[in-house]
């Protein structure tokens, strides 16, 4: 069994999950300005990817900016991973690649603890994507309390590049934004991603302090 294999239902089962998915939970995240070069490249390759229309070209077009430009918001070096294998506990079905992941350390070379942010890259409905994104996020929880860098919340995303899903996972409840955000919102969804890595990175020096 890898991420992409779970049903929601096992993972509930499985991991003793209880799923939330009555609130707006990123709704107060501030908007953060973007760099004029991310504009100009969303103007320009948004509609490329969609008329492209592959999970391949909207993730390398769109998400992977996006994505970029989250990183570049911080002053000290967070890493960022694309495509890697992120094997937590094989045993238990905790394997396969994330498209995308954000770790605290700064560490580029091989994941560090604590991974933060999983987002998972969809080509059709976002819908389709939570199960594994709920897996890798409990595989980073699990990966996190490994390495004795357990923190309260995981965050995650799934997104087909125009539209995006917020999600977290703290304890064994994940909680599901009710909203879907779309990429002409991108000051927002960048804001929810730096709020997400932000908090956790309080979270996370307050337990070493």
């Amino acid at each position: 069994m890898a991420y992409n294999d779970f049903t929601l239902e096992a993972l509930k089962e499985q991991f003793g999950l209880k799923t939330d998915e009555q609130g707006d939970y990123f709704a107060r995240a501030t908007p953060v300005p973007v760099s004029e070069k991310l504009s100009q490249h969303l103007r320009e390759y948004v509609p490329l990817a969609i008329a492209i229309g592959t999970e391949k070209a909207r993730s390398e077009l769109v998400i992977a900016p996006v994505l970029l430009e989250v990183r570049e918001q911080f002053d000290h070096p967070i890493s960022f991973f694309s495509g890697v294998e992120f094997n937590a506990d094989p045993e238990r079905g905790l394997r396969g690649v994330c498209d995308y992941l954000f770790s605290l350390s700064p560490e580029q070379l091989t994941i560090e603890a604590p991974v933060v942010t999983i987002v998972e890259a969809k080509n059709e409905n976002l819908r389709q994507g939570i199960n594994q994104c709920v897996a890798e996020m409990v595989a980073a929880q699990v990966f996190n309390r490994a390495r004795g860098s357990a923190i309260e919340t995981v965050y995650g995303a799934v997104t087909t590049g125009t539209n995006w899903l917020f999600l977290r996972l703290t304890g064994s409840v994940v909680f599901v934004d009710r909203s879907e955000y779309y990429i002409s919102q991108v000051e927002k969804i960048v804001g929810i991603l730096t709020g997400m890595l932000r908090e956790a990175g309080r979270r996370h020096e307050g337990r070493q302090k």
